[in-house]
């Protein structure tokens, strides 16, 4: 050590297998396996990292967070970082030591052996030299009449297919093709010039659009694509093709779908497994499946809620589901029945709770448009009831703007929505109610239509926006709108509720009881008892306590 104790060596068979090899410099202060050899062996433990704001007590575990050091001579008092710094500094100058950085790279192997795929554009020469393929054999091209065997890759098979030549020379194609990877780790970079012919893609277009403001991808591609397109963007950047370091600013790994999986026995013993659109089931009351039977007439076992796969056969063709529910639905039950970065559920009744909400908003846009012309806002007229209802409609506003440009919650972004649909049944005829409908439908379809984009195409054109609902312009939440004048008080006698006061939202406490205590609703229940204790929590609730 740097204080020139010496250090008692004990040698044991404690240390993990795949730790490492050689001495280990044990800690029983401060690492629970040191401390429980040292317990075990009666060695002495000294304590010399500490809580920052307390002490330490290592007579029953080690400490093992990141705190202050004491018991540490010169570097008493300093954080983990500081520690750090300090220690390193004093072995290297004693020469003891240095500090180092430890990468470890592994070799991609981006090669093939299969017909699909990008052919890697090299060519081997009679004597073996291997060379780029020339400009003007770029790109080449997968021949389209080939035989799929199952043995071997039809480029493999085709010795014609290989010949070629180079500067008239006999040369042959590499018959390997890209690893899939390979040519989607770019293409992000390409998207911004698809029709330039003068190289892979051009910079000044590629620098006014990367980063990528957004990379969305499920846990492979945040292991394998990102880690890749990352790998290959730095070579771009190396190469002048683009100025930034990374390729994308933001991720969002999404989470898996899992729906039911079902099979039965064949007469082997073998699981056979049946896709759950074949299979009808029997709940309980807790929505439980007690029975299924497949469309074979067969009672299958169902084995729960799994991630959808081949092997399972439990996947749910998107297709079929578009053409029975339609795309808004599939995309709005998908978006809202789980975070983005959760595993989602699949549910039929989730689905058919989806395609409710959409006909729900089509009806109420419909009636809305066929009542006639929709007078002008007046934002002074409105009253009371309007006002509260104009509040809600720029609440819900500022929180899916934040939910889905900040947070990525798009779950409760449209619960919000489903909220505020409940309350505009509230609306009536009246020519400042058809106003805020007006106002609250055209902000609806806009804040639905990234996710439901049809009928926000439609419904746009009937509220009279016209069709160009692509560009409309997102809505903005009306900040003095959201000033709650008013206040709703619930008041309770001993816990339950006897009466509702609206009050101003700034109003005192002791302002609030004499409004309270003058109430007949609250009189009733107060008569003849004394008030032992009042509680208020502020423009919410007042709780009379009597006997």
């Amino acid at each position: 050590p740097l204080d020139g104790r010496k250090v008692p060596v004990w040698v044991a068979n404690f240390v993990l297998m795949n730790y490492g090899t050689g001495a280990v410099m044990a800690d029983p202060a401060h690492d629970q396996r040191d401390f429980e050899f040292a317990t075990k062996y009666g060695l002495d433990i000294k304590a010399v990292i500490k809580p920052v704001d307390g002490e330490v007590d290592v007579n029953d575990a080690a400490y093992t967070e990141k705190g202050v050091l004491f018991n540490s001579g010169e570097f008493d008092g300093l954080d983990f970082q500081g520690a750090f710094d300090a220690i390193a500094n004093k072995l290297e100058a004693l020469g003891h030591g240095k500090r180092t950085v430890n990468f470890r790279l592994r070799d991609w192997g981006v090669s093939r052996q299969r017909y699909w795929g990008a052919p890697i554009p090299m060519l081997t020469l009679a004597d073996g030299t291997v060379v780029p393929t020339p400009e003007d054999q770029l790109p080449v091209l997968l021949p389209e009449d080939v035989v799929m065997d199952g043995i071997q890759s039809p480029i493999k098979a085709d010795a014609e297919w290989a010949k070629t030549t180079y500067n008239g020379q006999e040369a042959f194609r590499e018959t390997d093709t890209f690893d899939t990877f390979m040519e989607s780790s770019w293409y992000y970079a390409r998207y911004c010039s698809p029709d330039y012919d003068k190289g892979m893609l051009d910079p000044a277009a590629a620098n006014h659009w990367l980063p990528v403001d957004q990379y969305i991808g499920g846990i492979e591609h945040a292991c394998m694509h990102l880690l890749y397109a990352r790998f290959f963007h730095k070579l771009l950047r190396d190469a002048g093709l683009v100025n930034s370091d990374e390729p994308f600013k933001r991720l969002l790994c999404q989470g898996m779908v899992l729906a039911d999986a079902f099979y039965y026995k064949d007469e082997k013993g073998g699981n056979v497994w049946v896709s759950p659109t074949d299979v009808k089931v029997e709940r309980d009351e807790k929505g439980r499946i007690t029975k299924s039977i497949d469309n074979e007439g067969r009672e299958v076992i169902h084995s729960g809620m799994t991630k959808m796969s081949k092997s399972k056969n439990n996947g749910i063709d998107p297709q079929l589901m578009v053409e029975r529910y339609g795309a808004d639905t599939v995309r709005l039950f998908m978006m809202f029945a789980s975070p983005a970065e959760m595993t989602l559920e699949w549910s039929d009744s989730g689905v058919e709770g989806a395609q409710r909400f959409l006909r729900r908003l089509w009806r109420l846009t419909f009636e809305h448009v066929s009542a006639g012309a929709v007078p002008a806002l007046d934002v002074a007229a409105l009253s009371g009831e309007q006002k509260t209802l104009r509040r809600e409609l720029h609440k819900t506003i500022a929180k899916v703007s934040d939910d889905v440009g900040r947070r990525q919650t798009f779950n409760t972004a449209i619960a919000a929505i489903m909220e505020l649909m409940n309350s505009l049944t509230k609306l009536d005829t009246e020519p400042q109610d058809r106003a805020l409908m007006q106002e609250a439908l055209e902000a609806i379809v806009v804040m639905l239509t990234p996710i439901t984009p049809h009928i926000g195409f439609e419904l746009w054109k009937m509220l009279g926006k016209g069709d160009d609902v692509d560009h409309a312009v997102w809505p903005v939440a009306d900040e003095a709108a959201m000033v709650e004048t008013e206040k709703l008080v619930v008041v309770q006698i001993n816990g339950k509720m006897r009466g509702k006061l609206t009050v101003p939202a700034e109003i005192s406490q002791a302002d609030v009881e004499k409004l309270a205590m003058a109430d007949a609703s609250v009189q009733k229940f107060t008569d003849g008892l004394t008030v032992r204790k009042v509680i208020y929590v502020p423009g919410k609730l007042l709780n009379i306590v009597a006997n």
